[in-house]
């Protein structure tokens, strides 16, 4: 049961930041404030370092890791278009940062209590990648 968990909960992290710098790539080029965009490279950053150390733990389990769902990653695309086609402000892409950013403190958190069973090193990636995305989330605040 550990085992399973633990792969289930790291699989999740790793669609998780797949999700999350795909959503930073899509708007970095849009952004105009460079504190702005030096908080989205530094978080893409951060995100990277972490999805290496999860690769490493899903290699342990000869494991592949997990994309992100094709509909949410759709649905993630067509919203930020949408949205930036109206309005590309920083403003806008801080608000779409901080809605995805949410949303993966929501799904993380869900996944932390379903898999309960998960080795502690997993907790603590999948802790950790919650603390990222709702720091972004703090980060964004005064560009909204």
């Amino acid at each position: 049961m550990i085992e399973g968990d633990t792969i289930k909960l790291l699989r999740e992290c790793d669609a998780g930041i797949k999700m999350g710098v795909s959503a930073i790539d899509e708007v970095l080029d849009s952004v105009k404030n460079t504190e702005l965009s030096d908080c989205l490279i530094d978080c893409k950053t951060q995100h990277e370092e972490l999805k290496v150390e999860i690769q490493e733990q899903l290699d342990r389990y000869h494991d592949d890791g997990k994309n992100p769902n094709p509909m949410a990653r759709g649905m993630s695309w067509m919203k930020t278009n949408m949205k930036m086609g109206m309005d590309s402000s920083d403003q806008t892409i801080a608000d779409l940062i901080t809605d995805g950013c949410n949303m993966g403190v929501k799904s993380l958190s869900r996944y932390l209590n379903q898999y309960q069973a998960a080795d502690e090193q997993s907790k603590d990636i999948a802790k950790r990648l919650i603390s990222m995305e709702a720091k972004l989330t703090e980060d964004m605040r005064p560009y909204l």
